[in-house]
């Protein structure tokens, strides 16, 4: 009686895959469009912000499959070098090994056993949430043709001087061990100290007096540094001063750097643990003097601190310096800390030598792209703001990553001369001197690097195939909003550079998946939602039609259970709806449901609302506006088709109209079939079990044909049906207000107007059926009965003889209790809200709740009031 998820979806599932349904490139007639999907990384689960953003990539495919484009969704997965490499670490801890114990090779094939692991993982998971990926093109970050790519890249940017290795401050992670680029470092408010501190003048002329929140780099420092024209050090440029605890002589200089106003206006400068010093260092040839490890810790340039984590050496330093009386003052300050995404750790600045991207020329191609009438289309269009303000501000990307797991760089050098090789494979002889032994680069390449390719390196870059011709660039992009640097932007970039042509047409930005109180999901708050516990609770169907019809483009959804148990209820009524339709078309053969020409008003309506949803829903998810589209649909399907043309239709099926009955069929079986197909996008399992058993049905309804609309829609057959539709709603509003059962049959008198005289008349049996009249009079000149219940609509008046309808004084008589209790009510809040001690101090929200309140007791206090009064009359 009720649909069951588990009993339908692993079977169609198993249907599509073993049909080959979902393979794209077999017709080269079509128009074709493509997905390619953003790839899951293979270190876990995917979560419900997997489910959202593949939903709403399916629903697009399966649509523009079913409108005859030859589509293609192609799945893959992202090798994700830290996080990957740290969870197969942590398994080997727990086995109290670590991967210097096995070495790299052994360690990389134990990191290819994880990812088989959950690689099949996810595919299992991207078969429960019914997604139409192509697997006959799957890809992976790390496989042969896209590491060829990967490697073509590189090479193609390092001999066009696009990329460079350079002794730069990087953001070191010290816990993975590895640089970071700017974006993988997230900046957080840290309520911090400013510490104030004395360098003695080597003269013994006194101090000058620096402001620092890291005390520990002080050991670093090459330098003081102050405005050029700041008044108060004029007479010091150019001096030296005794750097604490090294004794070293470090020189006073000015540059325009400098913030006057900041502290006490002198800076010191450490080179090897500063960007910005790093930069003025560059200028003023300053020593880089690095004194914290790979580790956070102090090394050997530290003196007596070395061994010392960071943050501990910091807390010794503040104490010598107060016991040696050069420490001013300490003051709490506000200020910005990065720490690195992948493990939590305070990132440290830190000078090393690494692969670098110049940037800049690739932003200015993609920025000239945005000024064009071929731009990448964002939707929403604020985000192409975001993207802009990003690349035009951007800096070198930092791309080796002292990793094992990942795409080795494709650089080489010499053991006898050193001579840089770079290529894309293994030289057999140094060019230079002709020495036969090479070692290659221990880095790996930042994910992001390979994944940047993503959209083209997939379909077979480098290599001119026929899937690259045909479905690059790709149609649209379906992400959120938080991964526009980390990715959109630099597959923009890549795909200029090395296609000549933009990635894809569209980029679909949508929000986060919240918790039903709008936080952010996270382990902290234990608030996460597993897409997989919610399908086997509820089925796939309706988590994919809660999440797709829940948001609109770039807005954040709230999760809330009691969404996702509405859209099953919507699955339970269209299965309920559609076995009523089997039931009565079971054994009709396609051929006798042509719909005929003649037809009653209730199977015009429902046709002509069929027609505008058809365009409705196809405009609305052609401008990505999923969740108005499935509220269209979902309108349709319920209140039209449902609660209304089914319960009109039972009259014609239940009749001794041959005509009727067959046109009745006819039309039940096209809005059925049509509605499925609309919703099948949304709703792939139940639709596709439906469909297949409905007369006529060929193949999957996956590849059925997506409704058209034929021709125009009537208004006049809408308003015609709202007429008879309102004065249905007001005979069922009477009898549940006189409180009349079901099965009783009552007398109705219908004023009606003359040009809704044919209306009423030719659909007497509909208002008999529908509102339990059995003693019905239609016509323009009616009284109203002495006694008797009045309902105004559109078109006529209603009376309703009390006699017969109800006992009038057991009704006066609850309906005088009703008044009383409502009298009670609305003076209770007013008393409340005349209290000043209650106005005054009760929160604003809820001093409206009693308003609100208030306004809802008085009218329904003034309904009870008017039947009273009609009772009465």
């Amino acid at each position: 009686m009720s649909y069951e998820p588990k009993e339908i979806e692993s079977k169609w599932n198993d249907f599509w895959l073993k049909e080959k349904v979902f393979e794209a490139g077999k017709d080269k007639a079509k128009k074709p469009y493509s997905i390619v999907i953003p790839p899951p990384n293979v270190t876990g689960n995917l979560h419900i912000g997997h489910a959202l953003n593949n939903t709403i990539q399916d629903v697009l495919i399966r649509m523009k499959r079913m409108q005859g484009y030859d589509a293609l969704w192609l799945p893959g997965m992202d090798h994700a070098g830290i996080a990957t490499q740290a969870r197969v670490e942590g398994k080997l801890r727990e086995r109290g090994i670590s991967r210097h114990d096995l070495g790299r090779e052994k360690f990389i094939e134990e990191t290819w056993k994880w990812k088989e692991e959950y690689a099949n993982n996810i595919a299992k998971q991207w078969d429960k949430l019914g997604l139409s990926l192509d697997y006959s093109k799957e890809r992976f970050t790390l496989d042969e043709g896209l590491s060829d790519a990967v490697k073509e890249v590189f090479v193609r940017l390092y001999k066009k001087g696009l990329i460079y290795r350079g002794k730069y401050i990087i953001n070191w992670d010290p816990v993975a061990k590895t640089a970071l680029s700017d974006i993988e470092v997230i900046h957080q408010e840290v309520n911090g100290k400013l510490y104030h501190v004395r360098y003695p003048m080597t003269d013994g002329t006194g101090y000058i007096q620096v402001a620092t929140t890291r005390p520990e780099t002080l050991l670093g420092d090459s330098a003081v540094a102050v405005h050029p024209d700041d008044e108060r050090y004029q007479g010091m440029i150019g001096k030296t001063v005794t750097l604490p605890f090294t004794n070293r002589e470090i020189p006073i200089i000015a540059d325009d750097y400098v913030d006057q106003t900041f502290g006490s206006g002198a800076v010191k400068m450490t080179p090897a643990h500063d960007p910005n010093d790093f930069e003025v260092g560059l200028r003023h040839n300053l020593e880089q003097i690095t004194v914290i490890d790979e580790s956070g810790k102090m090394n050997e340039n530290a003196g007596q601190f070395q061994g010392l984590d960071r943050f501990e050496c910091r807390k010794q330093i503040i104490q010598e310096l107060e016991t040696m009386g050069l420490l001013v003052k300490v003051e709490d300050h506000l200020h910005s800390v990065g720490h690195s995404e992948r493990s939590g750790a305070v990132v440290e600045p830190y000078l090393s030598t690494q692969w670098f991207v110049k940037m800049k020329p690739l932003a200015e191609t993609a920025i000239s792209l945005q000024e064009s009438e071929e731009k990448v289309q964002f939707v929403p269009d604020r985000f192409e703001k975001t993207y802009l303000n990003w690349i035009g501000n951007i800096r070198d990307w930092c791309i080796s990553r002292q990793l094992w797991w990942g795409h080795r760089i494709p650089a080489w050098y010499c053991d006898d001369c050193n001579e840089l090789v770079v290529d894309k494979n293994a030289p057999s002889v140094c060019p230079s001197c002709g020495h036969h032994s090479l070692t290659q680069d221990d880095d790996v390449l930042d994910t992001w690097f390979s994944s940047a390719l993503w959209p083209f390196s997939t379909l077979g870059w480098p290599a001119k195939t026929e899937f690259l011709q045909r479905f690059y660039p790709t149609s649209v992009l379906v992400t959120g909003f938080d991964i526009i640097y980390f990715w959109v932007a630099r597959m923009i970039f890549t795909a200029l550079e090395f296609t000549g042509e933009k990635p894809f047409q569209d980029v679909l930005i949508h929000g986060l998946v919240r918790d039903a109180e709008g936080r952010k999901m996270s382990k902290s708050l234990d608030n996460g939602v597993n897409p997989m516990d919610v399908i086997e609770e509820y089925g796939t169907d309706a988590l994919r039609f809660m999440l797709a019809t829940g948001t609109s483009p770039g807005k954040d959804l709230r999760f809330h259970y009691e969404r996702v148990e509405a859209a099953r209820n919507f699955a339970n009524k269209v299965w309920n709806a559609s076995r009523f339709a089997l039931m009565h078309l079971e054994n009709e053969s396609p051929s006798a449901l042509d719909i005929p020409e003649n037809l009653s008003l209730a199977d015009k309506w429902i046709l002509n609302r069929l027609e505008e949803t058809v365009e409705q829903v196809t405009r609305l998810l052609d401008r990505y506006e999923f969740g108005e589209a499935g509220k269209q649909l979902y309108q349709f399907i319920w209140d039209n088709f449902c609660d209304w043309y089914i319960e009109l239709a039972k009259i014609s099926l239940f009749g001794n109209d041959e005509a009727s009955k067959k046109s009745t069929k006819a039309v039940l079986h096209h809005v059925l079939d049509q509605s499925l197909r609309m919703l099948h996008p949304f709703m792939p399992f139940i639709t596709e079990e439906i469909w297949q058993q409905l007369p006529g049905s060929t193949g999957s309804i996956a590849l059925a044909a997506w409704p058209e609309v034929k021709g125009k829609s009537s208004a006049k057959i809408d308003q015609e049906m709202d007429v008879l539709m309102g004065a249905i709603r007001a005979i069922r509003n009477v009898r549940a207000e006189m409180d009349v059962q079901p099965k009783q049959q009552i007398e109705l008198l219908a004023k009606v107007e003359a040009d809704a005289q044919v209306i009423f008349r030719e659909n007497e049996a509909i208002i008999r059926r529908l509102g339990g009249v059995d003693n019905l009079t239609i016509d323009t000149t009616i009284n109203r009965p002495e006694k008797a219940m009045t309902a105004v609509v559109d078109k006529a008046e209603l009376f309703f003889p009390l006699s017969g309808l109800v006992n009038v004084e057991q009704t006066l008589k609850k309906l005088t209790a009703e008044y009383t209790k409502l009298q009670k009510e609305v003076e209770r809040v007013e008393k409340k809200l005349s209290n000043p001690g209650f106005v005054s101090k009760a929160p604003a929200e809820v001093i409206e709740q009693e308003r609100q309140k208030g306004e809802s007791y008085k009218e329904k206090r003034a309904k009870v009031e008017a039947r009273i009064a009609e009772l009465q009359a």
